[in-house]
């Protein structure tokens, strides 16, 4: 029999795979609550922002339902849907940040004249969908290309849309509908305005900084706790 390829497992499918187990030999059963994510961090020596990630590509899978003030319920034994070894929403941020902000520091130095505006533009068309009541990755997304374009470096161009994109992915969706909401839209268009503000100051220091403080905040708000009756 030929060899297969060995794939790594990332951390948060590590735990997914141990938790689902325990679904499908019945530790867990259908009807019964998984112990809170604090808990779980605490039995299986992982953090958790990589238990949030685990218990999101569960939820996707259809094993678990998170319900915010309730608990962690079993609705299954066997997934409707498996996951590929994709990158966590977490780990995506994390990679944007290592790019984006240097990207925002050459933007600084940018002397395009249409750069501040087309972004003062993306702000007002995510105000605009949040005050529909719609979610702002139009503006959001067009943000974040407009400033890698400004590199004039067409491979992080294509990185920075690729890493925005996963974005589209299950998991990412999965997240944002449980924490984005319009205070956190909200607060990340005062974040994007702050990165703005600093390229139409042509100091790259600051850009730097307002980008790097805006995907800090979008790790955060990704990763707060939720609140659970036995994760006070």
């Amino acid at each position: 029999m030929p060899f297969q390829p060995i794939e790594p497992r990332r951390l948060y499918r590590q735990i997914a795979d141990q938790l689902r187990q325990l679904i499908q030999t019945g530790e867990f059963a259908v009807g019964s609550k998984l112990p809170a994510e604090r808990d779980l961090a605490t039995k299986m020596g992982v953090s958790r922002p990589s238990v949030r990630e685990a218990l999101i590509a569960l939820e996707v899978e259809g094993l678990i339902e998170v319900r915010m003030g309730s608990g962690i319920v079993v609705i299954a034994r066997e997934s409707v849907r498996m996951l590929d070894n994709a990158p966590g929403p977490l780990e995506i941020i994390r990679a944007r940040q290592l790019i984006e902000c240097e990207l925002a520091a050459l933007a600084a130095k940018s002397t395009d004249p249409t750069l501040v505006p087309d972004l003062l533009e993306t702000l007002r068309d995510m105000e605009a969908d949040i005050a529909a009541r719609t979610l702002p990755i139009r503006g959001d997304r067009a943000f974040h290309i407009r400033i890698a374009q400004a590199s004039d470096n067409s491979a992080l161009q294509a990185v920075v849309t690729q890493l925005f994109d996963e974005r589209n992915g299950p998991l990412f969706q999965k997240l944002g509908g449980h924490f984005e909401r319009e205070a956190t839209w909200k607060a990340a268009v005062d974040e994007h305005r702050a990165v703005v503000d600093a390229i139409a100051a042509h100091d790259p220091d600051m850009a730097r900084a307002a980008m790097s403080g805006h995907l800090d905040h979008s790790h955060e708000r990704f990763s707060a706790g939720w609140t659970t009756p036995t994760d006070a």
